[in-house]
């Protein structure tokens, strides 16, 4: 009896395991953070900051400079750091390691787990010729300034005009011209397990292509989808074309080992009379259905079921901003710490409903095809703003949306390693039952 007794406590404390296995990987797979911009004059204190973000469920911090006060104000809130060092600072990096080492000593904190630091904010693109050659010298300065077994990674941030082409997201390609100073940051990524980390906006491909479909397509709203012809998968959102097409890019160069993250991405709230789409609703709705699709962690059509680390832009307004309205309105929060909208952040981990915007009926002279609903009849690109710029830049941004080709869907089903476990472990704890 003592034997059965223990074999049943022994399968009860597997099946308690299992129960935390599953948990933890319904969880912590997916990672949520946000930007914080500091061109502003009314920001609240660093400790009301920390505050708003520990009531969150979100996970990571993007600072586009060091924020000692801040940093001290996280310590103890598991919130990790991905550390930014202004554009500016990337020539005197470069040109010593002795600086790189000061850096890093008076910047890298103990009381917060700092994930990575970016080099530089779109610098390949920020037209500054000098700056690209010193990029990767910055980089190998500050990885050898780094404590022995420090597990922070040293990347840069780029914004999707290093990208050639993405239409369809198959064909994602950098530009060639762009080789000579990306293709060793590549190297080094590779080499140093390191993150490749972009800043894609679904909000800048509908600004130049405000029809309705598009809109559904922005926002993770229902709608046809798009057939990439070449990969024969289909697309039901921006974000997922435009990641897929980073994907792609990597690939094409040799660098599918190299994992992306998110370091911006976000709508605005509020815009100028001629800023298309710039409204509350759908800020709502693009950053709260982003927020439960990363939950989901259905992952793209190219990499199911993989989750991919995403920086929302931003947790407040930046009022210093210039440029149109929308520049200074990305903010999650207001400066008193309320919410512009609820984008399913909330801590109890509960995730806001999906937010349904029924688009117009399609304009007169779009197509109507079998099976694919509206057919987008050009292609749209648009230049515009970078929101995250730093310093009062505004960098040139290409964004890109594609016209659909015709094959067939590909479904992802992002628990299926899950499901492979809860069967090993359920038939240990059988096994040791019996």
């Amino acid at each position: 009896m003592g034997v059965a007794i223990r074999r049943w406590q022994d399968a009860a404390a597997i099946l308690v395991l299992l129960q935390l296995f599953l948990f933890h990987s319904a969880t912590s797979q997916s990672f949520i953070g946000v930007n914080y911009g500091t061109i502003a004059d009314n920001l609240p204190p660093a400790a009301s900051t920390a505050s708003l973000l520990m009531s969150t469920s979100i996970g990571k911090l993007r600072l586009y400079e060091p924020q000692p006060e801040l940093v001290a104000a996280l310590a103890g809130s598991n919130i990790s750091m991905l550390l930014g060092i202004p554009n500016g600072d990337v020539p005197s990096l470069a040109s010593s390691p002795a600086v790189a080492a000061s850096w890093v000593a008076a910047n890298i904190p103990t009381t917060v787990p700092v994930s990575a630091i970016s080099v530089g904010n779109e610098l390949l693109n920020s037209g500054d010729s000098t700056l690209p050659p010193l990029l990767l010298p910055a980089m190998q300065n500050l990885l050898a300034a780094l404590p022995a077994g420090s597990t922070t990674k040293i990347s840069t941030v780029h914004s999707m005009a290093v990208l050639s082409a993405s239409d369809p997201p198959s064909s994602g390609a950098f530009h060639p011209d762009l080789a000579g100073s990306l293709d060793p940051v590549l190297d080094f990524l590779h080499a140093n397990a390191a993150p490749f980390m972009i800043n894609p906006y679904p909000y800048f491909a509908y600004a130049s292509d405000t029809r309705p479909e598009t809109l559904a397509f922005c926002l993770f709203q229902p709608n046809a989808g798009r057939v990439d012809a070449v990969s024969g998968l289909t697309y039901t959102n921006m974000f997922d074309a435009q990641l897929d097409a980073i994907r792609a890019a990597l690939d094409a160069k040799g660098y599918s080992g190299v994992d992306i993250v998110i370091a911006e991405t976000g709508w605005p709230y509020k815009g100028d009379a001629d800023e298309a789409g710039a409204t509350v609703e759908n800020a709502r709705a693009y950053n709260a259905n982003l927020v439960a699709h990363l939950k989901s962690q259905a992952g793209t059509p190219r990499t199911p079921g993989k989750s991919v680390d995403t920086y929302i832009f931003a947790l407040y307004d930046e009022d210093l901003k210039g440029g149109p309205e929308s520049e200074r309105s990305f903010g999650l929060y207001k400066t008193d710490l309320t919410a512009n909208y609820d984008a399913g952040l909330a801590k109890s981990g509960a995730t806001a409903a999906p937010t349904i915007l029924t688009p117009p009926p399609p304009a007169q002279g779009t197509t109507l095809q079998p099976s694919r609903g509206v057919t987008p009849t050009g292609f749209c690109q648009t230049t515009a703003t970078v929101p995250g710029s730093t310093q009062g830049q505004q960098v040139p941004l290409s964004s890109y949306c594609y016209i659909p080709g015709g094959a067939v869907s590909r479904r992802s089903d992002a628990g299926t390693w899950r499901l492979v476990w809860f069967g090993v472990l359920l038939c240990m704890a059988m096994v040791i039952g019996k």
